[in-house]
This record gives structure tokens, sequence and C-alpha cells, in this order.
């Protein structure tokens, strides 16, 4: 029987795997991945230990479906560490954990009644989130449920801040009164900015006026720098805002595979997501949970931890940033978190011009450039879509600190296949 799915559905990061392995294939040589977004390191030993604690604890609430269970206040340190706030001092926020974000990304169109029996309600329902971005709400909410999807873009020329007067403009002319959802990822992926109070006061008006939901990717929230102001942060002090922010310990703690994070948010909001994951999941590990509620018993010795890695990224930042900067490449945001960076693509590199390029291979400038990149130099990232002036497209490509680029056999290298690029953007 022939697929029920196109190979063209195929997730973008995993095609980007098919390119390095060609690539490495061909040169027999290891290809310059920063592409991945997933930490390369894993979690400090303080919580490993913990970890292999629980993991022999005959307890029965450690190996039995955690579901909603909040083992050890795990919900209390994560919030704390990521959101900056108690929310157990406001009585109409709640929390719980969840089994990865990537998941509850999923979930919300339903907790926001998507499904609901009125059989205009799927055809009504709007989304609106952001590009350029990891876009799972988007796929998500649009090609997999069959809501309707508005794209509130992100401009380089702004830095890629959330401005309200462009999801206004989106709106209008999608002909769309009100979106029933507001999805966005801050700090972003693939550009990695924060949120200021203002940015996000702006928004919660405009959701309160509207009766939309709220809801933000907080995935790199931990380790951002001071300038990124957390949704919990502000929207606590709202009780009318339906909203949530989502956390992971993947990032903050190097930690993916425990497919573990929290959910704080507005108390209604939250037990609706809960009554949607009642029949999705049945809650994450909760031996890795207890681990980590004991781990956050200790806030100081958490917070250190986070900001370690924070560090140590920041310094791996500063040196791929100073080396594209240094090779002629033009960076289209700042990095204020995460492990990111997002360069604009030139209309020359290699010694070819991308857009003849691109027309002879039927592809997009952003791809075009990725493809020729990595098979020409091994320097493997990963193409995105942008919002150039006017609403035209802006070739975007992100490049992530996720390996030792630190190690002077990797930039040797690096250094060497850098100076081979000479972009041209005039």
């Amino acid at each position: 029987m022939p697929r029920a799915i196109p190979a063209a559905g195929i997730n973008l990061f995993q095609f980007i795997y098919v390119l390095l392995a060609e690539y490495e294939r061909r040169s027999g040589l290891p290809a310059l991945n920063l592409s991945l977004g997933n930490p390369d390191g894993i979690p400090p030993q303080e919580i490993l230990d913990r970890q292999a604690q629980f993991c022999q604890d005959s307890g029965y609430d450690f190996h039995t479906y955690a579901e909603d269970k909040d083992l050890l206040d795990f919900c209390d340190g994560m919030v704390e560490l990521h959101g900056r706030i108690r929310f157990k001092e406001h009585s109409h926020l709640k929390a719980t954990p969840i089994a990865g974000i990537k998941t509850a990304t999923a979930l919300v169109p339903l907790a926001c009644g998507l499904h609901l029996p009125d059989k205009r309600r799927r055809s009504r329902f709007v989304m609106a989130s952001n590009l350029p971005a990891y876009d799972v709400s988007g796929t998500w909410a649009d090609s997999y449920l069959g809501a309707k999807r508005v794209v509130w873009p992100l401009y380089s020329t702004e830095n890629m801040r959330l401005c309200l007067a462009h999801l206004e403009t989106a709106l209008r002319k999608a002909k769309v009164k009100r979106p029933d959802l507001i999805f966005v990822i801050r700090p972003g992926n693939p550009a990695s900015v924060g949120a200021s109070a203002s940015e996000w006061e702006a928004v919660i008006q405009f959701c309160l006026q509207h009766k939309t939901r709220l809801v933000n990717d907080g995935a790199y929230a931990g380790l951002s720098d001071a300038s990124h102001v957390p949704l919990a942060a502000v929207a606590k002090d709202t009780p009318d805002l339906e909203w949530l922010e989502l956390y992971s310990v993947s990032k903050s703690f190097s930690d993916p595979g425990a497919r573990l994070g929290a959910v704080v948010g507005s108390k209604d909001f939250v037990e609706d997501y809960i009554t949607i994951k009642g029949n999705t999941d049945s809650g994450p590990a909760p031996m890795l949970m207890a681990a980590y509620g004991r781990f956050f018993e200790d806030r100081e010795a958490a917070r250190r931890s986070i900001d370690s890695l924070y560090r140590l990224y920041r310094s791996r930042l500063d040196y791929v940033i100073s080396s594209f900067k240094k090779a002629g490449l033009r960076q289209a945001c700042d990095t204020n978190a995460g492990f990111f960076t997002l360069w604009k693509v030139p209309r020359q590199v290699l010694g070819q011009d991308l857009a003849a390029l691109a027309r002879r291979q039927g592809l997009g400038l952003h791809e075009a450039y990725n493809r020729l990149v990595i098979s020409e130099t091994g320097i493997v990232g990963v193409h995105f879509q942008g919002f150039g002036p006017g609403g035209k497209p802006e070739p975007l490509v992100r490049y992530a600190v996720c390996a030792d680029v630190l190690s002077r056999k990797f930039q040797a290298r690096f250094e060497t296949e850098l100076s081979r690029l000479e972009p041209k953007y005039d």
C-alpha cells in the first residue's frame, strides 16, 4: 500500500540530518554541525545521582503513572526558576508537569476547544503564531487539526521583537476579527530574542480585549540573559487573562531524554489542558520528576547549575558570532538566550550567484544557500524563510552552538572553511 503521508511532510530538522549524512559519506569528514538544537552535554552529576536514587527507590509513586501528580513539588521549582514567580501565592494560577513541550504544544488548540461538537467550530478556530519559527504549533493547528492559522511576522529590521501592530495587520488581511489563541516562542527559535515586560503588556491587553488565550513556549527561558522577562512574571498580575507558559529541563539542564517539564498559567486553562492530556499521555517518568523535585529543594544550587550552562553557551556564542561576522555574514538579530544565532543569507557565496542557483534547483534562496554551504564546506545550519521590507521573503540561516566549537581542532577547520565563503550582499 502507498504511504498515507507524503515524504514531503518530513520535519525540517530530519531533512537536515539527510544533508549532513550525504556530506559525511561523500567527503569522509565529520560535518561541522551547527544545526542541532539539542544540548551536546548531559545533566550535572547532582541530578544524575538523584535520578539513580529514585530509579532504585521502591516507592510506588516513583514507578506508576505520574499523570498530573506534582512529585516533591517539582512544579514549584521549575516555575520559580524559569518564570520567576511562586505560583502557589496566586489563587488564580495552577501548574502541572508535562512530558515535554513539543507534546504539550500539540494539545494546546484542543485545550482551547478546537474539537468541540459544534460542526463549525473547527473551521472558525483561529490561531496566530510567529514566523520564522520552529513551527510545531503551526503544523499542528493548521496541517494536522484543520484550524485557520494567521502568521504574525517577525522582522530582522526590528531585531525579531514582538510587535503587536504586525499581528493586527495580519489579522485584518486575513479578515479575522479575533484569534482564539496566540502562540509565541520567547526567547525565540530560530531568533533567540526574548521579550520585555512592555511587549507582554501590549499582547495581554489585546488578549483581554478580544477574549483570546495566550501561550508562550519558554523552553529557553532558563538560558536567557537579564533582558528577557518571562510571560509568567507579567501575566500573574492579570487574573482575567487566560494564559500558559511552558518550561522544560531539556535545555536548562541538558536533559532532553527526560521528556520532562512544567506548564503554569491561569487555573481554568491549565485544567482544560489536563483534561486533554488525560486522554493523550500519562505524564512524565515519575522517578525523574522526583529527582528534579529533590534537586530544586536547594534553589540556589539549581540556579547556579543553570547559570553555569548559560555561561558555557555564551562563550561558544561569542566565538561563533565573531567568526561569522569576520567572514562577512550579517546577523539577522541579536542572541540573548539559548544557543542559536540567526544570519541573513547573502546574494553570493562560494563564488556562486544564489538566485541563479536557486532557480536551477527549484529551491528558495535560503535552502539553496544551506545546501551549497553544507556540500562545499561541511558547515551545517538550518534554513528558514523570514520577512523583509514590504513582506518580501528574507532568506535566513540558523547556526547553533550545541557542539564543542571552542576546541582548537574544530576552530582550525571551521575558520579555514569560513574563509572560503566570501559572502556578498550588495
